[in-house]
């Protein structure tokens, strides 16, 4: 790709989650130029179904930037007007898939910020699906984007630890920051025209990151007391890990966000539920999987120590 030199950036930035709002928060406040901003629809959201700008919008609202808002990428119509932007460089961060005519519109290209360590983790949910594998290492990547997904060539890469405890909030707040400065870096480079671009090597060793269904979500008990504290923890705050939980002859579904691992030999029968005036263990194969933060069938999110004070639980009742 030929890259030109020295010309002023003229920016067209396209997101829609708070992910992304952090970007376009370094962005500007590098001075950077702005030109619009590409952002989704208004969905209908709640119980009222009112219509819910996105986290991008609101932002870019606030700071009186032009808001582009398509619902068809190849819209003539949007294509024009994207096109009266005369923008010379496409950033885009948490958005969804464009087409050719939109990717190659401007000179300088358009690249994407991913939040891997690219090759690794292609796919719409990288950050959960590093913390499920119990990976202790990620990072985020700034590249070209061509017509496959998160396969073009690597501009800039920025590693970040995950520690034994994050969840999914923790991981993507620091990689929010840490990949907003990458992508305002990777600006720079591109405006000088020092970009040196790194092909990527495909590998069988390749761990994808699909959407997360709920299906995903489902903790499935047989499996070691790691995988399923990673499991937990890679689907937490949102959308959360669940499972069944089983009374006789009643089955509920609860959502649970927080736990703790406690190694040890037991006698219980694996998903068996195991309380005390102070804590809800659950028995899996080489330990107990400690409940501190749970949702119970039409509760709020609660601690522990307020599901206690009105759980009230039949003897061998179990979690499936």
């Amino acid at each position: 790709m030929s890259i030109l030199k020295n010309s002023p950036l003229r920016i067209v930035f396209m997101g829609t989650p708070d992910f992304a709002v952090g970007s376009l928060k370094h962005i500007l406040e590098a001075g950077l130029n702005v030109v619009g901003v590409i952002t989704a629809p208004d969905r209908p959201a709640g119980r009222g179904q009112k219509l819910q700008e996105s986290a991008v919008k609101q932002f870019a609202l606030q700071h009186d930037l032009k808001i582009l808002q398509p619902t068809n990428l190849k819209d003539a119509e949007f294509l024009k007007a994207l096109e009266v932007l005369q923008a010379n460089l496409q950033v885009v961060v948490a958005f969804r898939m464009l087409p050719k005519e939109v990717w190659q519109m401007p000179a300088y290209g358009t690249f994407n910020l991913h939040a891997s360590l690219l090759p690794q983790y292609r796919g719409a949910a990288p950050i959960n699906w590093a913390i499920i594998n119990g990976e202790t290492e990620t990072g985020v990547t700034t590249f070209f984007i061509d017509e496959k997904i998160d396969t073009g060539n690597i501009i800039l890469q920025q590693k970040e630890i995950i520690h034994p405890e994050d969840n999914v909030g923790d991981l993507h707040d620091r990689l929010m920051e840490t990949g907003a400065k990458l992508v305002v870096e990777t600006c720079k480079l591109i405006e000088k025209g020092n970009v040196e671009l790194k092909a990527q090597k495909d590998a069988p060793e390749l761990k994808p990151a699909p959407k997360i269904h709920k299906e995903t979500c489902e903790i499935d008990w047989s499996t070691s007391l790691e995988t399923i504290y990673n499991h937990i923890r890679g689907l937490s705050p949102y959308p959360g890990a669940w499972t069944t939980m089983v009374q006789g002859d009643k089955e509920e579904q609860i959502k649970i966000f927080a736990t703790k691992m406690e190694v040890g030999k037991h006698h219980y029968n694996v998903g068996t539920l195991v309380l005390d005036k102070k804590s809800i263990k659950v028995a899996v194969q080489n330990g107990f999987i400690l409940l501190l933060e749970l949702q119970l069938p039409g509760k709020r999110r609660m601690k522990v120590n307020e599901v206690l004070n009105g759980l009230k639980l039949e003897e061998g009742a179990y979690l499936r």
